[in-house]
């Protein structure tokens, strides 16, 4: 399972790994200079600007190390030997979407928050950005709570997103493979978990604030009760049992 982690990572990196290395050196570089106060007031708004190039930047290379990490899965010649190796598919599986998800969730979670905090202290609303926010979250520990709550959420969510484009990838490439527009029937596959995943939150409607605005029903759980923590154990058993089917049709044949 280590080795399977390991050439996920490497497959990951290959496209993204220099440019996201530049980003994290840059935003460092400004965070620390910024913390110490030693930016002056036009270096802060290089350091902004840069910061949302380095955002659409990063967004650009999650997709692209995506899809080299699936590359490996479903296109010749590297699946090739993908699918020679004698491990079960789950685990190969698995090895992808965590490692797509640590890679683009890392990334995502150090440049926003460079940016955040750069954007604050070019703002020079607090005269400390750090114990601004240290002392936010003493005085409201339910929000902070809730705050945790959400990128949790977010970080499950994620995943389950992740699940979904690979298990409509591997029906593209298995049971819809001879069959007509085989890629606008593996959109709607996908199209369809994620309506059936919609479907499944009106478990917690009872728990949360639920409003209808046209065609779509947005339900917004409660700051306190169990409609959150519910909701990220549903989203967690759906990715789950996604998960299971995906590894059973990738045990099966795949057309490379």
């Amino acid at each position: 399972m280590k080795a399977q982690f390991k050439y996920a990572f490497l497959a990951g990196l290959y496209f993204r790994g220099p440019a996201f290395a530049v980003i994290f050196i840059m935003n460092a570089v400004f965070t620390i200079l910024g913390s110490l106060g030693a930016l002056p007031i036009p270096a802060q708004i290089t350091a902004v600007s840069l910061g949302g190039v380095a955002i659409a930047v990063m967004l650009a290379g999650c997709i692209i190390g995506d899809i080299s990490i699936g590359r490996r899965m479903f296109n010749a010649q590297e699946a090739y030997l993908h699918a020679l190796t004698p491990v079960p598919r789950w685990k190969t599986l698995l090895a992808s979407i965590i490692t797509m998800a640590v890679l683009d969730l890392g990334t995502m979670f150090f440049v926003i928050f460079s940016e955040v905090w750069l954007s604050l202290n070019l703002a020079n609303s607090f005269s400390n950005v750090w114990g601004m926010m240290a002392a936010a979250a003493g005085e409201n520990p339910e929000i902070t709570a809730h705050i945790i709550l959400l990128c949790v959420l977010f970080a499950a969510v994620y995943i389950l997103i992740l699940t979904v484009i690979m298990f409509s990838v591997t029906a593209k490439k298995s049971f819809l493979f001879k069959m007509p527009a085989s890629g606008l029937l593996a959109f709607l596959t996908a199209c369809g978990c994620f309506y059936i995943a919609t479907l499944l939150q009106l478990l917690i409607a009872p728990f949360s604030h639920v409003e209808r605005y046209l065609f779509m029903i947005i339900i917004t759980p409660n700051v306190t009760g169990i409609a959150l923590p519910f909701l990220i154990v549903l989203t967690l058993l759906e990715t789950a049992g996604l998960f299971v089917l995906t590894s059973k049709l990738l045990e099966r044949r795949i057309n490379l």
